[in-house]
């Protein structure tokens, strides 16, 4: 009730009015503000980070065990993946706090507009052809509505916070129902061991090599190159060599089980030994004495085999390279996403492996420290080629001749961006090139392993094995190893060398059976008096051959392709242009060209085992493709290429140069040169 005035007129009170509202986030409380927005950032870098790299990664288990990565490593791995850019991009949010609620909320719109950017980018490489920068404008806009929208409608915002249990799913998926689960979460199962039957047991050596085609071996007469290959030559000319010899499949994860299990790819399952406990090592394993080398497998199990040589590992490589495997998922142009592209065998010297053998006397060998360089997986296999009481089993899988491609014929190493393109004018030959060099130094290694078994007197009594596991196409716009590869370049992608010398064989003979690669456990079980208590889809070439004609591949476990048999021919090979290995004078000047590494010619030391073997570079937009550069060092021509349409790093040019005789100690010179009208030269001025 008012009060009465002295005249007796009520007085009323006069209504509060509200304290003034500080400027503060529309919210029950900051923190709550804040956690939300966590929500939200957290769902969209586990779209653009977390499920695309644990995809990836989760699909290339041979990833984790060509590093070695223990379960720790990669659970470790996964945490990383999954929490530390989330929090990252959080931490950085919060801290505009600092600034005021206004900044801090402008700031977490423009983070969400970003990382909706970040996520069209890569949602437009998969269903656009857009790529650079068209892409990067599309991605600006899709960014920048996001954002709007953001801000306009609340629901987005809760879609958003409701989507960051998506990297919980994301991980659960990788560790559970990816083919890399095998690596994380292994099985103690134990392979069924073979059934030791009468006969001898001799010692078995095999060597399997890495994306080798056959058709990289052969000559014009269609028999392996003596003049290129002559240590293959010598091992075809005292062996079997199935001729008409296929892999099941272009990728080594299926591949390789297929050759040590005697069964075709069934389900895409990681290749170790958990998933496929009944293989060689194990069939032998209680009669052999294992001494394997694997690479990207892991079949032998550790109480049947050691690793005594492994690749850099550790927590520190896996965030290495899968940052590096981040970057080519997000970039807004086509390229390799590929974890391959970390496999490189480390050297001998790298890992501190003294030579098991010293260099041999051989006048192309032109310094002892090139020994050094072989892998040191394959020194290690050299070194345990001994005799012993036992019956014993070596094996080697050698990423050779497999990219990244590093050696000349001759075992010196080069240096390369990771990032070339390997398809596409100009860059298939380059690629091919770099192959077929690469090719010739594993011939190099082959020459030790056999000059090795006769030393020490294993080759006479030996079970000698040399194959590939599939080979790889390097036909213009079909290059690699999957279904369009294997659809266009059968011969290449399919057919593989493969030489079996039974203990005491001398002469050489061809075989052109339709060989498959599931029929090499049971062929190998039969040489060496062992029974395969398991069903094999193999057949021995003890037996007779099998009826059909047609060739079984698969590029994906459980769907079979059919190719028509045969043995390939030999593609013709690019001829050599005629400039290359002429000596160059003095020439008039015309132009310019960019080189990437030019300094590398000023201090060449040709005995430490590296040389600046591949140019690459830049040359004026206004220059055509096709138009032909010769590249010269100290005055003689190496190479002769096209210049192509800008690549993605912005190149234009790729010369290799694969003969060591072009190089001298100290400085070198390095020359290019635009081909003209009859061959005529004009320098380029190079920067």
């Amino acid at each position: 009730m008012a009060e009465p005035s002295p005249t007796g007129t009520a007085l009323r009170r006069p209504t509060p009015t509200a304290p003034p509202v500080p400027d503060r986030p529309p919210a029950p409380g900051g923190w709550r503000v804040e956690l939300r927005r966590a929500y939200e950032v957290m769902a969209l870098v586990g779209l653009v980070v977390t499920q695309p790299l644990l995809d990836v990664l989760g699909r290339s288990p041979d990833f984790f065990l060509f590093h070695r990565a223990t379960s720790g490593d990669v659970l470790a791995l996964v945490a990383v993946v999954a929490l530390v850019p989330g929090a990252a991009v959080v931490l950085l949010g919060a801290a505009t706090r600092l600034a005021g609620v206004r900044v801090r909320a402008g700031a977490h719109t423009v983070l969400v507009g970003l990382l909706l950017a970040a996520l069209a980018v890569q949602a437009g490489r998969q269903v656009t052809p857009l790529r650079g920068v068209p892409l990067l404008v599309v991605a600006a806009l899709v960014g920048a509505g996001g954002a709007v929208a953001y801000r306009r409608w609340s629901v987005l915002g809760r879609v958003l916070r409701v989507a960051a249990l998506g990297p919980l799913v994301f991980v659960g998926l990788f560790l559970f129902a990816s083919p890399a689960s095998a690596v994380v979460l292994p099985r103690a199962h134990e392979g069924a061991a073979g059934v030791a039957g009468p006969g001898s047991h001799p010692p078995v050596v095999m060597i399997v090599l890495d994306e080798l085609p056959l058709v990289s071996l052969l000559g014009p007469d269609g028999r392996i190159d003596a003049t290129r290959y002559p240590n293959f030559a010598e091992l075809a000319g005292g062996s079997t060599w199935y001729r008409n010899a296929t892999g099941v499949s272009g990728w080594t994860p299926y591949a390789l089980p297929a050759m040590l299990t005697g069964r075709y790819p069934s389900t895409p399952s990681a290749p170790h030994y958990s998933h496929y406990p009944d293989n060689l090592f194990t069939a032998l394993g209680g009669l052999y004495d294992i001494r394997a080398q694997e690479s990207i497998t892991r079949l032998c199990p550790p109480s049947r085999c050691d690793q005594p040589v492994a690749p850099e590992q550790g927590l520190g490589v896996l965030v290495r390279e899968s940052g590096a495997l981040l970057g080519r998922i997000a970039a807004p142009v086509d390229s390799r996403i590929d974890p391959q592209e970390s496999y490189r065998e480390q050297t001998a010297a790298e890992v501190g492996l003294d030579a098991a053998e010293p260099v041999p006397a051989d006048p192309k060998f032109r310094w002892d420290s090139l020994n050094d360089n072989q892998p040191a997986r394959f020194t290690s296999f050299l070194a345990g080629l001994r005799p012993s009481d036992r019956p014993t089993l070596h094996f080697l899988h050698l990423l050779m001749p497999h990219p990244p491609w590093a050696y000349l014929p001759s075992g010196a190493r080069y240096d390369a961006p990771d990032d070339l393109p390997n398809d596409g004018a100009g860059w298939v030959e380059l690629a091919r090139a770099r192959h077929l060099a690469q090719l010739r130094y594993t011939d190099r290694l082959l020459g030790e392993t056999l000059r090795t078994l006769r030393a020490t007197g294993l080759y006479d009594r030996s079970l000698v094995v040399l194959t590939a596991d599939h080979g790889v196409s390097f036909t213009r716009d079909w290059q690699g190893r999957g279904m369009d590869a294997i659809t266009h370049a059968p011969g290449e992608v399919a057919w593989v060398p493969l030489f079996v010398k039974q203990p005491g064989q001398r002469a050489g003979r061809v075989d052109d059976r339709n060989w498959e690669h599931v029929d090499l456990l049971p062929t190998i079980a039969d040489e060496v008096h062992v029974r395969v208590p398991w069903r094999l889809d193999g057949r021995s070439a003890q037996q007779p051959p099998r009826e059909r004609t047609e060739k079984y591949f698969y590029d994906r476990p459980g769907e079979r392709v059919v190719l028509p048999g045969g043995v390939p021919a030999r593609p013709a090979p690019p001829a050599p242009h005629p400039l290359v290995g002429t000596t160059v004078g003095e020439k008039p000047s015309g132009g310019t060209a960019s080189v990437a590494h030019l300094g590398a010619f000023d201090h060449v030391d040709p005995a430490a085992g590296e040389l600046p073997a591949l140019v690459w570079g830049s040359v004026p937009p206004q220059v055509p493709d096709g138009t032909l550069l010769a590249v010269a060092v100290n005055g003689r021509i190496g190479a002769v290429v096209p210049v192509v349409t800008p690549d993605p790093g912005g190149r234009r040019f790729a010369a290799f140069l694969p003969d060591d005789h072009l190089f001298r100690a100290g400085a070198n010179r390095l020359d290019i040169y635009r081909v003209g009208p009859g061959d005529t030269l004009r320098r380029l001025t190079l920067s």
